[in-house]
């Protein structure tokens, strides 16, 4: 069921269709990303303030933990933005609407690469254990820097061609879903390429630990490397769920080039990302021992303190 209503923008009337799940679709989506925000927020101050999770692996960590902030952020005010649109049935692009749609490209691409530079750091221990350059924080900070610009450069022809467009019936402002090079250019550079560089990753270091196996090699060495290899897998996990979650967006962009898309395809496509990022922040908490030791570590405190009081 929907309604309809009539908007004047200018001197011109355009006729709106709200449809009857929008205000409660919001609603979920403002939750969801708000819980996310704030959770990340509370793990960047713990890893900012406790000196044990300064260390190169809990690097990775707060870069996929900063780029999820980053996101949550964008992510929270288009759905603030959607949902104001939405109440007050009105067709309306803010200032910073355009600015919020490369916003959310870049930090996208900038999460998905967070995962490709763990990888990669991942690789080189397992291939190049004697060379400690590759583990230095100088090193991996500086690959990290060259992921963010090259996440930021990435979108930044969207931009550019204007080419992040306000959708009236979805409220947001996105690459509009038709067949173009810009749309097989992001949807291969943010999410294509980071997605084939940790396969190809996970799959050649299995090879290589197989072979490790075969030869005369301590055993301290292959159990660190098959170690190592099981958290390259759990980032090829994590990849797998941004697939999922990715799926509906990934089935209009390959819907646009054949057919036409659903009215409200970018909704729906948005939706397991809002959904999911809370949970998955969860599960990163509960295989992040550094991060863990410390959140129990500060609530331990917090809770003698209070029993001090008390007493």
């Amino acid at each position: 069921m929907n309604f309809t209503i009539l908007s004047q923008v200018g001197e011109n009337l355009t006729l709106l269709s709200n449809e009857l799940w929008f205000i409660p679709f919001d609603i979920v989506m403002i939750i969801f990303m708000t819980l996310a925000v704030i959770l990340t927020t509370i793990f960047l101050i713990v890893i900012s303030i406790d000196k044990t999770c300064h260390t190169v692996q809990m690097m990775f960590v707060t870069n996929r933990l900063f780029s999820t902030f980053v996101l949550g952020l964008f992510l929270l005010g288009s759905s603030i933005f959607t949902f104001r649109n939405d109440l007050q049935q009105i067709q309306y692009e803010d200032s910073l609407c355009i600015f919020r749609g490369y916003m959310i490209y870049a930090s996208g691409a900038a999460q998905n690469y967070s995962n490709v530079v763990e990888a990669c750091y991942r690789y080189f221990i397992i291939i190049y254990p004697t060379r400690l350059y590759f583990r230095s924080v100088r090193f991996q900070g500086f690959i990290i820097c060259l992921s963010w610009t090259f996440c930021f450069l990435c979108p930044l022809p969207f931009l550019l061609t204007n080419n992040i467009i306000y959708n009236v019936n979805n409220q947001i402002c996105q690459l509009p879903l038709h067949r173009s090079f810009l749309l097989i250019y992001m949807a291969f550079s943010i999410y294509g390429i980071p997605i084939l560089l940790i396969i190809l990753n996970y799959f050649k270091l299995v090879r290589y630990v197989k072979a490790m196996s075969e030869r005369v090699i301590s055993a301290n060495t292959l159990l660190h490397a098959r170690k190592e290899l099981e958290i390259v897998k759990r980032i090829l996990t994590r990849i797998t769920v941004m697939i999922i979650t990715f799926l509906p967006l990934t089935l209009f962009i390959f819907m646009s080039f054949f057919d036409s898309v659903p009215k409200y395809h970018f909704r729906i496509a948005y939706a397991p990302m809002y959904i999911a990022t809370f949970p998955l922040l969860i599960v990163l908490f509960q295989f992040t021992d550094p991060l863990k030791a410390s959140v129990m570590k500060i609530i331990k405190c917090r809770s003698n303190a209070i029993v001090a009081r008390v007493t």
